[in-house]
């Protein structure tokens, strides 16, 4: 397999906001125009942001199992060698390079044992008037086994993988883990941080469950009455499509789970948030699908 060496960057895109006051919590993930059912794929999204992303090729090995026990056993003749970033990093880490935050290509986390790779990464950034403020930078990690899920894409170029939906569902309906790594740029307080998560989340719940109203109950309790600061670690990790761990850690990778969030609306709208037809974090998608693009040829 033949590895890309030269970065390629999209361009930004830039809507300017009408005015400087604007709800606190759009600073972080966006809101749309209107609630939606699952069907809000396609919607537009008011987002006043300037994005970029830039061309990284993922750095693991993936092989195929049949498995369907939740453990991957290696089979050297199923082996898939993976290509190195080719964006600024080192051995062990890529560098996203808007924010300039570090990602470890590869790392473990609490509440299971397999390593996860890192697969792209982006920043969050918000636009007052023609001043961009970068809030958060973001890596999607996955575990290696979902990729034998993705020989239907093979060959489809990046641009044609970010518009597909039915990929990123696959990756999401996978049973096995996928971790939104979020690190922050800048002070924000909890409130803040947990007002743009429900202005992103609730609109994709058409009608709350008391199993839904349950899990955002508690998901809004990590964050209330805590500072998040600079350099602050925030990780989404979904363990099935019902089933997602929240940790956050102010001094390198979390040693715990602070919440585990089960309702499957809710964790899927929090995954369409970043993967959905209008994303959040456009540079995070496409990065990823870019990543996608180069494992899948």
């Amino acid at each position: 397999m033949a590895a890309i060496s030269t970065p390629i960057c999209f361009s930004s895109l830039v809507i300017p906001c009408k005015t400087w006051k604007t709800n606190s919590s759009h600073l972080f993930l966006g809101k749309f125009a209107e609630p939606h059912a699952k069907s809000f794929r396609n919607k537009p999204c008011s987002l006043l942001s300037a994005f970029s992303a830039t061309r990284i090729q993922p750095h693991f090995t993936v092989k195929a199992s049949s498995s369907s026990s939740g453990k991957f056993p290696l089979d050297s003749s199923k082996l898939l060698t993976l290509p190195n970033f080719s964006a600024v990093g080192s051995a062990e880490y890529t560098e996203e390079p808007a924010t300039k935050v570090k990602f470890q290509k590869s790392l473990s986390l609490p509440g299971y044992s397999s390593p996860l790779s890192l697969l792209g990464t982006g920043y969050r950034e918000k636009v007052f008037a023609i001043i961009g403020v970068k809030v958060y930078a973001a890596g999607l990690y996955i575990n290696q086994s979902i990729l034998s899920k993705l020989n239907a894409w093979k060959g489809k170029g990046a641009a044609n993988i970010q518009e597909d939906s039915s990929l990123f569902d696959t990756i999401y309906q996978a049973p096995s883990e996928k971790s939104l790594k979020i690190v922050l740029v800048r002070d924000v307080d909890g409130k803040t941080f947990w007002d743009a998560l429900d202005d992103a989340i609730s609109p994709r719940i058409r009608i709350p469950t008391p199993v839904d109203e349950s899990a955002l109950s508690t998901f809004r309790s990590i964050f209330q009455g805590r500072n998040l600061m600079k350099g602050t670690f925030i990780f989404l990790t979904w363990l099935d499509p019902s089933k997602m761990l929240v940790s956050i850690s102010v001094d390198g990778l979390p040693s715990g789970v602070d919440a585990t969030i089960e309702s499957e609306n809710v964790t899927f709208a929090l995954y369409d948030v970043f993967f959905g037809g209008a994303p959040v974090s456009p540079s995070l998608k496409a990065s990823v699908a870019t990543g996608l693009a180069t494992i899948l040829k």
